[in-house]
């Protein structure tokens, strides 16, 4: 290793890193000091236990062999690696990959000083700082690869050389984030994990929320034996061509680091989220416990991720290369990228990404509602169904009944696409709705979560149009009284309205352990007189009040066996034919009399 006299300024310090028969002496741009400036060594370890110390790693210039570094550039602000191949006749490759942007950079090779010693200028004195800079690079140099664009690029040689190597990065559209590889060794090094011979996703199974994907298995794992884990990233937009662009854009909100200010020195901190991350054990020694929590407290503070919801899914899933992507929205496209990634050095390779569109909700068939005309409608358990009104003439208002016969459904209304309303509608209900000259009615009825619906819809645009229901009381229950019931009768009450209506009373024998759940079960509003026996019928009787507060009626029903229990219905019959049934009664005679 090159030392410093305490007085001299070295020109240039010089690292030799052995491999084999082939060495690669890594250059720092000029450093001005009264110590030894250490290198990074071949030596992963040692490396990374060098970065970790600002006294003794300070430069961001430096480009090790064989080990990856992350990078954040300025926009036009270009950023330079350096390092020097000192035998000719050696192999090279560098990889950048471009994560947030598209880069423009380019290698150059430049002739070695001829003073590569640490004397000073031939009057003894030092030279100045800026001097030296612009002795080592004023020479441009020769060009040996230019590249622009956000794909991953490498330039390989299997025989460079010796000389001063400079690599220039440059993001012209933002700031952005890269990563870069270097190797005097790559037939041996093998970085990154290699694609098989057909690299493409396919996707297998489509269904509305699924996409089945399939790829082929890296050789870097099945034959190397190397720790690979496969990665799938999920989005909207567009493929990803590199793992790191996909988390970039991941954490683009989150705000992945805080930006160094330009010609800042990197902590060791700085370097853990540039892609080295150190333990909390092997930070120098020479770092007092306190200095370390007060940097810990900074870095927590200044890199803490904010929680947001991303766009983007990233899933690693292991060594498997069968992967079933679920909870997708039907009818969207989405894009699949596959990154087969090394767990050991957290490098990675992108394989060639692919999309789909899932499939279409089944389409269900619209019921058309005619003018004046009933619709009976059927709806499974959370089920949907849409009814679509067309009126032939103008008109001024739409008027719009739904008898929900079982349970609460949801009804949504628009015209033309606007929204008029959105109700739940239990029991019958009725909405006046203003119309518009050839306009068209979407109804969109979502039945309940607790079972299937059945509902009767109508609409109306004649302003004459009678009621199609009958007209009911806010209370729809049968009331027994207890203390008239016999061993074959029983007397019961409902309400009634100022409406002259039509009531039809008609009773069932039921079995010992018929219960309210079963009853409930059995509570079918729509189902008119028509759907009973003859045997069950009890009365038919006329009934209003003009005074609601007495619109109250009674029946006693006889010939009934002792000790019996019967359920008991009200059916009410509009002037249209249409009936609502009230809710049932259970009633049971009594045993001795």
């Amino acid at each position: 290793m090159f030392k410093m006299s305490p007085t001299s300024l070295s020109r240039s310090i010089r690292l030799r890193m052995c491999s084999g028969p082939v060495s690669l002496l890594l250059t720092l741009v000029l450093v001005q000091g009264t110590v030894a400036q250490k290198l990074p060594t071949r030596d992963e370890g040692l490396f990374q236990m060098q970065i970790r110390d600002k006294a003794v790693f300070h430069d961001s210039s430096v480009m090790p062999d064989g080990a990856e570094i992350s990078g954040y550039l300025f926009r036009d602000t270009p950023k330079r690696y350096y390092f020097v191949v000192e035998e000719d006749n050696t192999p090279l490759s560098v990889t950048v990959t471009p994560c947030d942007a598209p880069l423009e950079w380019k290698l150059t090779l430049q002739e070695l000083p001829e003073e590569a010693s640490g004397e000073g200028s031939g009057k003894g004195e030092p030279e100045p700082l800026d001097q030296q800079k612009q002795q080592v690079t004023a020479n441009e140099g020769t060009e040996l690869f230019t590249y622009k664009g956000n794909d991953v690029e490498s330039f390989i040689s299997t025989s460079s050389p010796s000389g001063l190597y400079q690599l220039e990065i440059l993001s012209t559209e933002k700031d952005s984030n890269f990563k870069v590889y270097a190797t005097t060794t790559p037939e041996s090094d093998q970085p990154y994990p290699e694609l098989p011979y057909d690299p493409r996703v396919d996707v297998t199974a489509l269904g509305r929320t699924t996409v089945t994907l399939a790829w082929k298995p890296t050789p870097t794992g099945v034959l190397m034996g190397q720790p690979v884990q496969y990665c799938v990233v999920i989005n909207k937009e567009h493929n990803f061509k590199s793992l790191c662009a996909a988390e970039a854009k991941m954490s683009a909100d989150d705000t992945f680091m805080a930006v160094p200010k330009p010609g800042r020195d990197f902590s060791p901190f700085d370097f853990a989220h540039f892609g080295f991350v150190p333990s909390e054990n092997d930070f120098g020694k020479d770092r007092s416990l306190a200095t370390n929590r007060a940097l810990g407290g900074k870095l927590s503070r200044s890199y803490n991720p904010k929680p947001k919801t991303s766009d983007i899914l990233k899933l690693c899933i292991g060594n498997k290369n069968i992967f079933t992507v679920s909870d997708l929205k039907p009818d969207t496209q989405y894009y699949f990228d596959v990154f087969a990634v090394n767990s050991a050095t957290n490098t990675s390779t992108a394989y060639v990404g692919t999309f789909a569109r899932t499939k279409e909700e089944a389409r269900q068939k619209t019921v058309e509602l005619k003018d004046g005309k009933m619709a009976d409608v059927f709806i499974k358990r959370k089920g949907t169904k849409f009814l679509r009104f067309a009126p032939v003439s103008s008109h001024q208002r739409v008027t719009l009944f739904v008898h929900a016969c079982l349970d609460t459904v949801q009804v949504q209304v628009r015209r033309d696409g606007k929204l008029l309303l959105s109700q739940n509608v239990e029991g019958v209900r009725q909405f006046q709705l203003r119309g518009k000259a050839k306009a068209k009615y979407l109804i969109r009825v979502r039945g309940s979560r607790k079972g299937a619906s059945t509902l009767k819809v109508l609409a109306s645009t004649r302003p004459s149009s009678k009621q199609p229901f009958p007209s009911l009381p806010e209370d729809t229950r049968i009331k027994a009284f207890d203390k008239l019931r016999t061993c074959s009768s029983v007397t019961v009450a409902w309400l009634g309205t100022q409406e002259r209506n039509k009531f039809c009373v008609y009773r069932r024998e039921v079995a010992e352990g018929y219960g309210e759940e079963q009853r409930r079960r059995e509570q079918n509003q729509c189902a008119g007189p028509e759907t009973r026996r003859k045997s069950e019928k009890v009365l038919c009787k006329y009934f209003h009040s003009p005074n609601l507060q007495k619109a109250v009626t009674t029946e006693t029903i006889t010939g009934l066996e002792a000790g019996k229990s019967y359920l008991l219905d009200v059916y009410v019959v509009g002037h249209s034919g249409h009936s609502v049934k009230y809710q049932s009664k259970l009633v049971k005679t009594r045993k001795y009399c």
